[in-house]
C-alpha cells in the first residue's frame, strides 16, 4: 500500500474516526456520498469502492453502470459536526470505470483535464471563488424570511448570524480550508465567505465543502443556508466572483508586467479577451439555473455588460487593484458573473479553457470600461462595441450548444446530458403560471 493511504489509516486511527464518507458530485455539482466503517478504510484506498452510476444525474445509462470510487488521500478531513461516538472523516472521490479508466462524465475530472492543457501550454491555473449566501428562518419549513436587516459589513457581535459565520469558519479551518475572511452582504440575511487563493482543483473542492459545511452549521442553529442565486426581489443576489490567475510551472505570476498600466501581461490580456469572447456561453456553466438570471440584471452589482475595467464593480470582468508592495504576486482578474448554485468544478474547467482560447488565438480586449455601464443608453453601449449576457438560461444554453472551446472541454457525454437536462428545466419553468401573472392578469383580463 502506498504511503499516502498508510497516512490517511494512521490518521483516521488517531483521529478515532468511526465511519468514512466517500463523496462525489453528480453533474450538477449536487454532494453525493457513501459511508463506509472505518475498517474498510483500507480496502477502499487499495480497491475502490463500487456504486451504480445510473442512478446519478448526468452520470451513465443503466447498460453502463458499474462505477468505482477512488478516495483521493489528499482531501481526508475529520466533519467537525459529527458526535464522538460516531465520527466521521470524508475523502472527495474521482470516478472510474470498471476498467480502471477515468470516467468522462466525472466533474472533477473534467477539471482536472483542463489543468491538464494549462499545464501543456506551461500554466497553472488558481482560483479564489468569493461566496455569498443568505440565512433564511425556518418557520416549519424554510421560507424566505432573512434572519437579520443587516447590510453590507455592519458589525453585531451578538448577532446570530455573526455567530454562524465564526462557526462556519472554524468548521472549515477545522477540515483544512483556510478562510481569509467572512462578512455581511449588502442585502439583509446575506453573507459572504472567502477563502485562500489555490489551485483550482484545490479550490472547486474547498467549495464543494464550504456548501454542505455553511448547511450544516445554519441547520444547528435552527437557520437554513440557500445559494440560490436570487431568493429575494429587489434586493442583490448571491454570486461567487472568482479572482483567477496563471503562474507559469516554476511559480511566477504570468499575469504580471509592471510595465503595463493595469500591470497586467499579454498573456492576461489574452486570457481576459478569451473570457469574454465565450462570455454568452459560459453564462450556462456558471450561471446554470432559471433563478441565475434574475440576478443578472442591472442595477444590483451584478454584471450584465461584457466589459472589463478595474474599479468598475458593473463590468463582467475586474482587474482588483493590488495591496501596495504585492504586485507581482496579486495581478488577477475577478469574473463577476459565476453565482453558487454552479457545479464549480465545471465552472472553473469552462473559465479556464476559455481563457486559454484568448491566450492561444493571441486576442485582445477592448479598452476598459470605467463608467457605471448600468446607466448607459443603447448608443453609448453600441458605441462601445459592449453586448449584454444572456437574458435567460434558455438563451445561454443555444450560445452553450455553438461553443466548440467548452464543448470539447467538457466532453461528449457531458456536454449533451447538460443541454437536455437543462432545456428540461427551462421548459418545466416557462409553462407555470406565476403569482405574478394570476395578480398581473386574472382580474384585469
Amino acid at each position: 500500500m502506498e504511503e499516502q493511504a498508510k497516512e490517511v489509516i494512521a490518521r483516521a486511527k488517531a483521529d478515532r474516526v468511526s465511519f468514512i464518507s466517500l463523496q462525489f458530485t453528480d453533474l450538477f455539482g449536487t454532494v453525493k456520498n457513501v459511508t463506509i466503517p472505518v475498517n474498510r478504510l483500507a480496502t477502499a484506498l487499495e480497491h475502490g469502492v463500487n456504486f451504480d452510476g445510473s442512478s446519478i444525474e448526468g452520470f451513465a445509462r443503466i447498460c453502463e453502470s458499474d462505477m468505482i470510487l477512488r478516495p483521493d488521500c489528499s482531501t481526508y478531513s475529520v466533519l467537525p459536526w459529527t458526535a464522538e461516538h460516531e465520527r466521521t472523516a470524508r475523502l472527495i472521490c474521482d470516478v472510474y470505470d470498471t476498467e480502471g479508466r477515468p470516467f468522462v462524465g466525472d466533474p472533477r475530472y473534467i477539471l482536472k483535464r483542463a489543468l491538464a492543457q494549462a499545464r501543456e501550454m506551461g500554466f497553472q491555473y488558481h482560483t479564489g471563488p468569493e461566496v455569498e449566501f443568505f440565512l433564511f428562518k425556518i418557520d416549519g419549513k424554510p421560507s424566505p424570511v432573512p434572519q437579520d436587516v443587516g447590510s453590507y459589513f455592519d458589525f453585531s457581535p451578538r448577532d446570530l448570524a455573526s455567530q454562524v459565520r465564526n462557526q462556519i469558519a472554524l468548521d472549515l479551518q477545522a477540515m483544512g480550508i483556510e478562510v481569509e475572511a467572512t462578512h455581511h452582504e449588502v442585502a439583509p440575511g446575506q453573507h459572504e465567505v472567502d477563502f485562500h487563493y489555490n489551485d483550482a482543483l484545490v479550490s472547486a473542492d474547498a467549495v464543494v465543502t464550504l456548501r454542505y459545511t455553511i448547511k450544516a452549521v445554519a441547520q444547528s442553529q435552527g437557520l437554513y443556508a440557500t445559494f440560490m442565486p436570487k431568493p429575494l426581489f429587489g434586493v442583490n443576489g448571491s454570486g461567487m466572483h472568482t479572482h483567477q490567475s496563471l503562474c507559469t510551472l516554476d511559480g511566477r505570476n504570468a499575469f504580471y508586467d509592471p510595465t503595463d498600466p493595469y500591470q497586467l501581461s499579454r498573456i492576461a490580456y489574452n486570457f481576459i479577451a478569451g473570457q469574454m469572447a465565450h462570455a454568452r456561453a459560459l453564462a450556462a456553466i456558471v450561471a446554470p439555473t432559471v433563478n441565475s438570471y434574475k440576478r443578472l440584471v442591472p442595477g444590483y452589482e451584478a454584471p450584465v455588460y461584457i466589459c472589463w475595467g478595474r474599479i468598475n464593480r458593473s463590468a463582467l470582468i475586474r482587474i482588483p487593484a493590488p495591496p501596495p508592495g504585492l504586485a507581482e504576486n496579486s495581478a488577477r482578474c475577478e469574473l463577476r458573473c459565476p453565482d453558487p448554485s454552479a457545479n464549480p468544478y465545471l465552472a472553473f474547467a469552462a473559465m479556464l479553457v476559455t481563457g486559454l482560447d484568448g491566450i492561444r488565438r493571441g486576442l485582445m480586449p477592448p479598452p476598459p470600461v470605467e463608467e457605471n455601464v448600468y446607466e448607459f443608453d443603447s448608443l453609448q453601449l453600441h458605441s462601445h462595441e459592449i453586448a449584454s449576457l444572456p437574458g435567460t438560461l434558455e438563451e445561454a444554453l443555444q450560445e452553450l450548444e455553438r461553443d466548440q472551446v467548452i464543448a470539447e472541454a467538457l466532453g461528449e457525454h457531458t456536454f449533451r446530458r447538460y443541454l437536455e437536462v437543462k432545456r428540461l428545466e427551462w421548459d418545466e419553468y416557462r409553462v407555470q403560471v406565476t403569482p405574478w401573472e394570476l395578480e398581473r392578469y386574472l382580474a384585469s383580463l
